[in-house]
């Protein structure tokens, strides 16, 4: 976690030092302390994108990247994007979206030579959700929305589906372990105790991989985590079940370190944003959630071959959960954190199709809201053929944006979101997908 929250902060400050000379960077702060950050290329092209970020430390930026900033500034874009507030969590939904309409409302005024033809909101990541709830509260100060790799099932199922996981691995794989997993510390974000329940998860992953039972048990729990079994150099095969599961460990807990770190520390940071725990354990049917998880046959599998009682597992699983949700949190995490699906301008979401930390099944869930909200045709989705979280080229994010533009400008998608027709536009690797449901998923009635 340490090393992430270094990464951001140097990725902030590179943003914050400013792009090219082309363009002119400007800053400011929001009554609540926030701070805003704005680059406007010379040749500007009428078109501000307001850019929310993702999760961690709370520092202006208005592009993900260096390379994707330069490149939408040489496209004639202006950016601009806001901290959110300082005083608050990393888990900023109280605050960001209230910030971003506010920083749009203050580069109007004091930055842009003009006024804008059209605004669009863009994210990443936390920042995908702030763009998908920019859209539906837009009321007139958007033109469209861009997600990439967007949170938008919502804090309620990444809270549930990641403490179904944590809690699997915790009973079944580290059972004469203390493990807290939820109810920690509120403060700074020093992570003591959440890195300390973590480091013991992960340990216990690790040591599980080295037996068949282990194994097995591990698939449970990554199942329940929707992890990808894209882990390796190719997809595995649909029958190759010990690959499969071999990649969703690889990819939880060896390519990029453990994710189960940067989860488990993730979650003190919304308890304090909620003032409490959204999420529990106590009723949860873990057999009714596995057999609608598309990572049913390989667990049935695994646990086969290993000699295990599934439903066996499944009861013990059942038997000792205890953890309560704390029903307050839950109402705040719901209205601040969870999309409508009510949009109001038309919405593109980008997801890579292997994403360790914001399974691309997101998208799916998504698509069930805002179809129920009765909103399909403003939104669509694409999807690119690549392993990692928010591992796009700036060629990607410009074709997705150059599809955005072509929808609000002739009121149909038409085929502009074709993996063809993205990858001509700039794109390298999308392809035609669409992503299995979401597992431990609350329903959209619900959330």
């Amino acid at each position: 976690m340490r090393r992430l929250a270094l990464a951001l902060a140097v990725a902030g400050a590179l943003l914050c030092a400013g792009p090219a000379s082309a363009a002119t960077h400007s800053t400011g702060t929001l009554r609540d302390g926030a701070t805003w950050i704005a680059d406007v290329p010379a040749d500007w092209n009428g078109t501000l994108l307001l850019y929310s970020h993702g999760y961690g430390p709370l520092n202006a930026a208005d592009a993900p990247n260096a390379d994707t900033q330069q490149a939408l500034l040489d496209a004639g874009y202006a950016l601009a994007g806001s901290s959110y507030d300082p005083n608050g969590s990393w888990w900023a939904l109280g605050s960001a979206v209230r910030d971003q309409f506010q920083t749009l409302a203050a580069v109007r005024r004091s930055v842009l030579p003009s006024r804008p033809r059209k605004v669009y909101a863009l994210g990443t990541s936390m920042g995908g959700l702030i763009s998908a709830l920019e859209d539906q509260r837009s009321r007139g100060r958007l033109n469209g929305a861009l997600t990439t790799c967007g949170i938008v099932a919502g804090a309620n199922n990444l809270n549930q589906y990641q403490l179904d996981g944590e809690y699997a691995i915790s009973e079944l794989l580290a059972p004469g372990e203390d493990i807290k997993l939820t109810g920690f510390t509120v403060g700074p974000p020093t992570f003591s105790d959440s890195a300390a329940s973590a480091a013991k998860l992960t340990d216990a992953a690790h040591a599980a991989q080295q037996s068949p039972q282990g194994r097995a048990r591990l698939a449970l729990a990554l199942a329940f985590l929707n992890v990808t079994p894209w882990g390796s150099a190719s997809m595995p095969g649909v029958y190759d079940y010990a690959a499969q599961e071999q990649g969703q460990y690889d990819d939880y807990f060896v390519a990029t370190g453990s994710v189960l770190n940067f989860i488990v520390t993730g979650r003190q940071q919304i308890e304090a944003a909620a003032g409490g725990e959204g999420s529990g354990t106590v009723g949860v049917n873990f057999g009714r959630v596995l057999h609608r998880s598309s990572y049913y046959n390989e667990v049935a599998a695994l646990y086969r071959e290993a000699g295990l009682s599934l439903k066996r597992d499944l009861a013990t699983l059942a038997r000792h959960a205890d953890l309560k949700p704390d029903r307050a949190a839950y109402r705040w995490l719901a209205r601040t954190s969870v999309p409508s699906g009510r949009l109001r301008v038309p919405e593109l979401d980008l997801h890579t199709i292997s994403d360790q930390l914001v399974p691309v099944q997101h998208e799916r869930w998504y698509h069930t809201r805002v179809a129920l909200a009765g909103d399909k045709k403003l939104l669509r989705q694409a999807f690119v053929e690549r392993q990692g979280h928010c591992n796009f080229t700036p060629g990607e994010i410009v074709a997705g944006l150059h599809a955005l533009e072509h929808r609000v400008k002739t009121g149909a998608w038409d085929d502009a979101t074709t993996a063809s027709a993205l990858d001509a536009a700039g794109g390298s690797a999308f392809i035609p997908f669409w992503p299995d449901r979401l597992t431990a998923a609350i329903p959209p009635r619900l959330g």
